[in-house]
């Protein structure tokens, strides 16, 4: 029960349920931004059919509402070779029109003799009957029909007798109105599209005389007809989004054509006027439609996925925030204990000390010698450890000072030799050196170093192997010290954490506490005085440990 009041509370239950509700989330947007993303898509399949359909009867409208007019501005005075030039020009420029047919009309009231219609007192008779077309060479083909007997065609018929019918009508105005232009003077069928040259107002009023007065002046009067026969499939299509149309193609509004394989997707608009009986189809298969609903969706899971992470990454911080803190916590917690432990065993003694002193009536030389010498040896204990602790956080508030001076790096080592085999009576010192030059430093301060790894190299060595050799080179830039001893050696995975604050080894030479602060006090000193601290160690056979400082310091 005591155990479990020190540990660090981890919610974990908190961090899972967050975890799940970020996944869970994470699920259900990526799920809804699909769904989005199909229906974007149906979307534009349906709505952006327009704007290639305008574009692919652009060219038509054109014809309609810009070419054919221009025919008016001969005002019936058109000849065959004019008419083979303009049939020349359509036929080329607009794929579309399969054939035009030519008509030389006369409108007389005469009697005369040919093929056409008769009103009352009106003629209407075909001079030149001409067939124009491309082979499939792109050469022009001409069908003169004027050699032999004329066919009236219906198309004909019906657009002469919607200008009889006009006439007949109007006995009081000819003014015509933009609708009067194109109900009379074209004609619009699935596949045709028919157009009688308009006339000047004063000629419709004189074919209304000659229609309507007997007695009039025996007069002829020119006019023009063409007849486009339109080919719908010959339209040229231009697919605006490939990326959402796989096939578009003019089909006959009623299609027998039966599919084995009918698309995902598909839409159609029919076609107007002469291409009414065809009409526009758009068609795109399951594979192609996924194709771009995968190319639309890629970015936005990529964004939810970038979200996801950075949110399983704080998620991860604070997994490991919390596992540190344990760490930390855990570390305060050895490191109060031990540091009551290194306090209490010196108090102990001094107490048992002071204790024995007070209670003895009479003490002899060698018993005053004997307790002056263990007073003084805890006292300095104290001392030491109180001095470790408060150098260490004068660096780490960078508030210690650097008294620096040039030492006698060899003379240095031999005080502290001889002061650890007084201390350490059966332990075997080894000291080789080559130093030349006088060292830069603060003696207290590497002094603390040097008695840290002294004391570690006989706590941390067996009783048969309390052997500790010093060995002081000096190359053209470092003093190199290297402290080689034959302990119990460290495991390499501790290497990292040897240097840590409160990090102690556990090992049984280690079981009456430590507050785990001198390698890290030693790795802080060291840098303090711009040098550096390495470690090398294999279990059971010893440790390394070096330290090189600058010959020169900055």
């Amino acid at each position: 029960m005591h155990n479990q009041e020190l540990r660090y509370r981890k919610n974990w239950g908190l961090l899972i349920t967050f975890s799940l509700l970020v996944t869970i989330l994470f699920a259900v947007v990526a799920y809804l931004a699909r769904v989005m993303t199909i229906n974007f898509v149906e979307t534009e399949f349906n709505n952006k059919k327009v704007e290639i359909f305008d574009e692919s009867i652009l060219q038509f409208t054109e014809f309609f509402t810009e070419k054919i007019p221009e025919i008016s501005y001969y005002q019936g005075y058109i000849d065959s070779v004019q008419a083979l030039d303009m049939a020349n020009v359509f036929l080329r420029k607009y794929p579309f029109i399969h054939d035009i047919t030519f008509y030389d009309i006369i409108l007389t009231n005469k009697d005369s003799v040919g093929e056409g219609l008769k009103a009352k007192n009106l003629s209407i008779l075909v001079k030149t009957k001409i067939r124009y077309l491309l082979n499939q060479e792109h050469k022009l083909l001409i069908d003169n029909q004027t050699t032999n007997r004329v066919k009236i065609s219906e198309d004909f018929n019906n657009m002469m007798l919607k200008l009889i019918s006009y006439l007949d009508k109007s006995q009081d105005s000819l003014q015509l109105t933009d609708i009067d232009f194109y109900k009379i003077f074209y004609g619009v069928q699935p596949g045709k599209v028919s157009y009688l040259n308009i006339p000047r107002t004063s000629d419709l009023i004189a074919y209304q005389a000659l229609m309507n007065r007997p007695n009039l002046q025996l007069t002829s009067y020119n006019q023009d007809l063409f007849i486009f026969d339109i080919d719908p499939r010959k339209l040229k299509i231009t697919n605006k989004y490939p990326d959402l149309y796989e096939h578009i193609s003019i089909k006959p509004v009623v299609d027998q054509t039966v599919s084995d394989h009918a698309p995902y997707l598909t839409t159609e608009l029919p076609l107007p006027g002469a291409l009414s009986e065809f009409k526009l189809q758009f068609e795109s298969s399951d594979y192609f439609i996924s194709k771009n609903i995968n190319q639309r969706f890629f970015p936005v899971i990529s964004g939810l996925i970038a979200i996801y992470l950075i949110l399983l990454g704080f998620v991860y911080m604070i997994y490991r925030n919390v596992m540190i803190n344990s760490k930390l916590y855990q570390l305060q917690y050895d490191f109060i204990n031990n540091l009551t432990h290194e306090f209490k065993t010196p108090v102990s003694v001094i107490k048992i000390a002071g204790n024995n002193i007070k209670s003895a009536d009479k003490l002899s030389n060698d018993e005053r010698a004997m307790y002056g010498r263990i007073l003084d040896q805890e006292a300095d204990k104290l001392n030491s450890l109180m001095n470790k602790l408060l150098s260490f956080a004068q660096i780490e508030n960078k508030s210690l000072k650097f008294n620096g001076e040039y030492i006698d790096i060899n003379e240095f080592c031999q005080h502290i030799i001889d002061a650890s085999q007084l201390k350490y009576p059966d332990l075997k010192l080894n000291f080789m050196t080559n130093a030349t030059q006088e060292m830069f430093a603060d003696p207290v301060l590497l002094n603390s170093v040097f008695q840290n790894l002294v004391d570690n190299a006989y706590k941390y060595s067996p009783i048969d192997r309390k052997i500790l050799d010093i060995k002081v080179e000096q190359t053209k830039k470092n003093f190199v010290i290297v402290f080689r001893d034959q302990g119990i050696g460290i495991d390499k995975k501790e290497f990292n954490s040897i240097f840590k604050k409160f990090y102690r080894v556990k090992n049984q030479f280690n079981q009456q506490g430590s507050i785990g602060l001198g390698l890290a006090f030693c790795k802080e000193i060291t840098e303090f005085m711009h040098g550096e601290i390495k470690v090398e160690s294999q279990v059971g056979k010893g440790t390394i440990f070096t330290l090189i400082f600058p010959i020169e310091v900055k």
